[in-house]
């Protein structure tokens, strides 16, 4: 949503996808300041894929945050995520460090952005 230039004052975004396919992000487009919150282990996503995200970002101006919480992989802050991780065979993981820590940052990004 924040790179299509919509009308969003921030976006807090957690274990997410940072190659969606829509087109990447230019100066002045992205209005929203972003927070994305992803695990450091987290399989899904390619350290190629951060560095390609952190600089789009960077070139297009935007007021952005990325954070890797150490030893989290995907669905971090699902408490149901290990359980189906087993059933599915999935690097999915619940952690209550991770989870405790991105809920406060997202807390504390979206009072910033949203006061009047």
């Amino acid at each position: 949503m924040a790179r299509t230039g919509s009308d969003l004052k921030g976006v807090a975004a957690f274990h997410s996808d940072l190659n969606p396919n829509v087109p990447a992000a230019t100066p002045s487009k992205v209005k929203a300041k972003l927070l994305v919150m992803n695990g450091a282990e987290d399989p899904f996503i390619k350290p190629e894929e951060i560095g390609a995200f952190k600089q789009e970002m960077q070139m297009a101006k935007v007021d952005y945050r990325y954070i890797d919480y150490p030893k989290a992989v995907h669905a971090f802050t699902n408490p149901d995520a290990t359980a189906a991780g087993k059933k599915f065979k999935l690097p999915l993981k619940y952690d209550a460090a991770a989870d405790k820590a991105s809920k406060a940052e997202a807390t504390k990004f979206l009072a910033d952005v949203l006061k009047k």
